[in-house]
């Protein structure tokens, strides 16, 4: 493989904040779980907090396992931005694109961008990840958009 094809996942090819709520965390719980064992336990304490202990454990070990198949099953290495970079690579964007169709049920599209980033061997394990994280990021998603609605109303007043 060419230094140019090894290269090529982490092309740019948008912005964080062109990104669903979903699809931004997918890719910044992505570079953080790459930054090592301290970040990930930064992740499992974002689930935990989120979703419960036994469910923040749970959607930690999927988003572990998924990651880990993809490194470890990738068709190329996996590229990614640096975690404060506001520009999203390629692989980045697969990865965030196969979350988001995850998280709308759309089956066929998660399982052909799992087909993109991994051996076919692993694919369909790869997409039940995507739906376990899709499905928490989800929940993660609402419970801060409900919390960012009531903290902008304005209180009431009492006299």
């Amino acid at each position: 493989m060419s230094q140019g094809a090894s290269q090529r996942g982490a092309a740019a090819v948008g912005h964080l904040n062109e990104l669903s709520p979903i699809e931004a965390s997918a890719v910044l719980y992505l570079r953080l779980w790459c930054e090592g064992p301290d970040a990930q336990a930064k992740i499992n304490s974002d689930f935990r907090i989120g979703l419960g202990v036994e469910r923040g454990d749970d959607a930690y070990a999927a988003l572990s396992r998924l990651t880990q198949l993809i490194a470890q099953n990738g068709r190329r290495p996996l590229m990614r931005h640096a975690l404060e970079c506001q520009c999203i690579g390629a692989d980045e964007s697969c990865f965030a694109t196969m979350i988001a169709s995850a998280a709308e049920n759309d089956h066929e599209d998660s399982m052909l961008l799992a087909s993109v980033m991994v051996k076919a061997t692993v694919a369909s394990v790869a997409a039940c990840l995507a739906f376990q994280v899709a499905s928490a990021l989800k929940c993660m998603t609402r419970s801060s958009e409900a919390m960012a609605r009531s903290s902008s109303e304005p209180a009431p007043i009492l006299h």
